[in-house]
């Protein structure tokens, strides 16, 4: 759809009115951005919490809100570009039935439909079926892939521009494309969330294969596109600063089950848990692009999985056994002694899951051939992050 300038190649100037409200759509996606992820993570306390929802309960309203805001953003930039922007600001766009707009805007507009398509699916599938037993249900899946593609075109946006400017201006887009891709991060980290996020999974070998399918494809990919010293560094912190502020906030307010079975009373809403620590295995695939990026993208890519399957295994592995056992741990900061209000306490809470875990004891063999294939994961995801973030330098539109 989309015919991409060489990234060397010298940039038309932007007027000092483009700029403004070039950067001005950027803040606006981000905003949006950042309420839907707020929103789903609040979403999903409330179902932890409190049990059914309604169709215009306050998390969904916020997703929509960014829905909305997304969308409208990027429609006015699409008609504006197509009826009133200048041939040279149409030249820098992307054109698709006979309209113009940048390639991120139009990511966004398809994702604000998909999210509002999904609003009456997923009643009628409540109404027909009940309650989801799972997040991924069919009504979910259209939803969140729009939230990614909110989240992705967001993400486009801010590089595009990124990749056309010059001096401060480049730096402060660099930082908000960084913000955009910790904001995808949270996202994709939230649709495997039932595989990685609960601390008690942290010692089985699946864990780090899933984790090194997603992370390190999107890890590598934003360090090599990001015009920073540490993008995907950045982008890391933006992640867990999402998911941490969000939730210190919402376990402050009060929440009472209203759907039986209750076997966990609970009074104030719940925290979906701690994020993974993305920081240590995003500081270290930095690191390896700035010092071996000439060296050969497979042998990069074998590099890069081995430094992400390293630092996530050295972190997570005691981290799990903090949050999971540790009475220190047991708090609103670490958020580790939040569960569903349908879960009964027991003993559960401080085990460790996976096939290779027994009555909380790890078989360090098929754990250590676990590794192996997730490691393989790894090095594989590393190779797509390295291809898509080479794409990512070169787009301009």
């Amino acid at each position: 759809m989309a015919t991409m300038l060489d990234a060397t190649s010298a940039p038309p100037q932007a007027t000092p009115d483009s700029s403004r409200s070039a950067d001005a759509a950027v803040v606006a996606l981000l905003i949006a951005s950042t309420c839907i992820i707020a929103g789903l993570l609040w979403d999903i306390s409330w179902h932890m919490s409190i049990g059914r929802d309604t169709l215009w309960s306050p998390p969904h309203v916020v997703e929509q809100i960014g829905a909305a805001l997304a969308g409208l953003t990027c429609g006015g930039m699409v008609l504006w570009t197509t009826f009133r922007g200048t041939d040279a600001a149409r030249a820098r766009t992307v054109r698709f039935w006979g309209f113009r707009g940048p390639l991120g805007a139009w990511v966004a507009i398809w994702g604000a439909f998909a999210m509002m398509f999904s609003v009456p699916f997923d009643d009628w599938w409540h109404n027909a079926y009940g309650l989801d037993v799972e997040i991924l249900s069919p009504p979910h899946t259209v939803l969140l892939a729009g939230m990614i593609a909110i989240q992705l075109g967001a993400m486009l946006l801010a590089l595009g521009w990124q990749n056309r400017a010059h001096g401060r201006r480049q730096r402060m887009l660099a930082l908000a494309y960084a913000f955009a891709a910790g904001a995808l991060i949270a996202m994709a980290g939230t649709a495997i969330s039932e595989y990685t996020l609960l601390p008690n999974r942290w010692h089985a070998s699946f864990t780090y294969a899933v984790a090194g399918i997603v992370f390190t494809m999107l890890l590598v990919a934003t360090g090599r596109a990001g015009r920073l010293r540490w993008p995907a560094t950045t982008a890391a912190v933006a992640y867990m600063a999402i998911y941490l502020i969000t939730q210190w906030i919402l376990v402050q307010f009060p929440a009472t089950p209203r759907l039986t079975p209750i076997v966990r009373p609970l009074t104030h809403m719940a925290a979906y848990g701690f994020p993974l620590l993305l920081v240590a295995p995003a500081f270290g695939i930095d690191l390896v692009l700035r010092r071996f990026d000439r060296i050969g993208e497979w042998k990069l890519a074998a590099l890069l999985g081995v430094t992400f399957s390293a630092l996530m295994l050295a972190v997570h592995w005691p981290a799990g056994s903090f949050l999971v056992q540790s009475p220190l741990a047991q708090n609103d900061f670490f958020l580790a002694n939040h569960f569903p209000y349908f879960n009964a306490p027991g003993a559960w809470q401080q085990n460790f899951f996976g096939s290779e875990i027994t009555n909380n004891t790890t078989d360090f063999g098929a754990f250590a051939l676990g590794m192996l294939a997730a490691l393989a994961y790894a090095m594989l995801s590393a190779r797509v992050g390295l291809a898509w973030g080479r794409w990512m330098r070169r787009v301009q539109r």
